[in-house]
């Protein structure tokens, strides 16, 4: 066999290999360089009444960035307590806005001061087949109502306007003993949704849900009976994460995110800036 025969198959294989070298390294959609954005984790520390809401979000997110999130779903209070004890969050969205401030006045947080971007609402729902016929809260003296569930109000934005709208309307001393107090608005409506409570002073983003819009109905409660429940964003300081959390707060507050939290029983911050 001549030279040039013997020296084919290593020619081959060494063009083989520039190619695949080319293939995995090269251009703006390399493997090299999704892998590096893949290999990247948002940590976010979200208020419970976004618990049906921020997954779709996440999911956007994720596609658009490859930058992997993942949440963690408590009381607003609770996540404040651990972000200012160092718990490794890069993001705090909170459900409103005084706990963020705690995070900044502990010198936790990169901005100054919380940034709004969305307001919630709370709502009176009930099953199906509670057996209440006429769901008000003025239902709520009712003797036939014998338990409310309600976010608690030491550690829930919802469970402060919860308190809030049963003081302004004059039930809270009716209702005082009916009222079965949840640690965080999830599960509030958890425990409404299980029949643990009749009726559960809950937020809008729950009742707009697959399941509690199958299994039960729902009143708005008159924006006029609590104070609003602006919601606020913090950027945790120091955090390892902290180019991800900057590109996903811009995301976030981006129309594309507003049209779903709206979808979703959110009053996006632009819209509510806009209002006279």
């Amino acid at each position: 066999m001549s030279d040039c025969g013997r020296l084919a198959p290593a020619r081959f294989a060494s063009a083989v290999l520039i190619l695949f070298v080319l293939l995995t390294t090269c251009g703006p959609g390399s493997q090299a360089q999704n892998h590096s954005a893949a290999g990247q984790t948002l940590r976010v520390a979200a208020a419970a009444d976004l618990q049906p809401v921020l997954p779709a979000v996440l999911a956007v997110f994720e596609k658009r960035s490859g930058i992997h999130a993942e949440a963690s779903y408590q009381s607003s209070a609770t996540l404040a307590t651990q972000i200012i004890n160092g718990a490794p969050f890069d993001i705090f969205l909170a459900a409103d806005l005084s706990f963020p401030q705690r995070v900044v006045d502990a010198g936790r947080a990169v901005e100054n001061r919380p940034i709004p971007y969305a307001k919630g609402t709370l709502v009176l729902w009930t099953r199906n087949d509670s057996g209440i016929p006429s769901l008000s809260l003025e239902a709520l003296r009712n003797t036939a109502i014998r338990s409310i569930a309600i976010a608690n109000p030491d550690h829930a934005p919802y469970g402060r306007a919860a308190q809030a709208t049963l003081e302004h309307a004059g039930l809270l001393g009716a209702v005082q003993a009916k009222l079965v107090i949840a640690e965080n608005i999830a599960q509030a409506a958890q425990y409404a949704e299980s029949d643990n409570a009749q009726v559960g002073l809950v937020s809008f983003t729950a009742a707009l849900t697959p399941r509690l819009r199958a299994e039960g109905h729902f009143v708005l409660v008159p924006a006029e009976d609590y104070p609003p429940i602006l919601q606020g964003a913090v950027l945790i300081r120091g955090s390892a994460g902290a180019a991800a959390a900057s590109r996903f707060l811009e995301f976030f507050e981006s129309p594309e995110v507003a049209r779903i939290l709206s979808s979703k029983g959110l009053e996006p911050i632009q819209q509510v800036s806009a209002q006279p």
